[in-house]
């Protein structure tokens, strides 16, 4: 066998390895219809949130990092949503995903957040939920399963997500 032979198939056998595992990763991504991941996770304060202590109300996971540029933008957005809708049942979990604690209280000094914020430095949540890129969002029902995924934050959204947040929240 000659070496470009040899090297070829070499490389066609790499590209079907990631071509699959980019098909697994696709495949365990939490879509809508499914039951969120379970996760508890702790609090600067060192409190723990478990998802499945939320269960009865509207909740919206919000992965963040203190790199991302959009996050810096939905905070605004989702310290509204709290405000305006948590004596209804609903409630922001924010989870950030930095490997450093430091680097997300830098974050919050300069982006404060009026919502719940935990942190998983390991990324076993995104994991879990098959998180794709920074910001993403899951809009869980109160029967815990998930009724949006939004991937990156859009300003034209806000509207959309907030209708959909009302529609899930019983009626004042």
């Amino acid at each position: 066998m000659n070496a470009s032979v040899g090297s070829a198939s070499t490389l066609a056998r790499a590209l079907l390895a990631a071509a699959a595992l980019a098909c697994a990763a696709a495949a365990s991504a939490v879509g809508v219809g499914e039951s969120a991941p379970s996760f508890v996770l702790p609090t600067a304060a060192g409190d723990s949130v478990a998802l499945d202590k939320l269960r009865g109300r509207v909740v919206y996971v919000d992965f963040w990092a203190s790199w991302c540029g959009p996050c810096r933008r939905s905070f605004p957005w989702m310290n509204d949503m709290q405000q305006k809708y948590g004596a209804r049942g609903f409630t922001i979990v924010g989870v950030n995903v930095d490997k450093r604690r430091a680097d997300a209280a830098r974050f919050l000094e300069q982006t404060p957040a009026a919502f719940t914020v935990v942190y998983d430095e390991a990324g076993r949540t995104p994991e879990a939920f098959g998180v794709k890129g920074m910001p993403s969002s899951y809009l869980v029902d109160a029967a815990g399963k998930v009724v949006a995924v939004e991937s990156g934050f859009r300003d034209e959204q806000k509207p959309v997500l907030e209708e959909r947040i009302r529609a899930l929240l019983p009626a004042k």
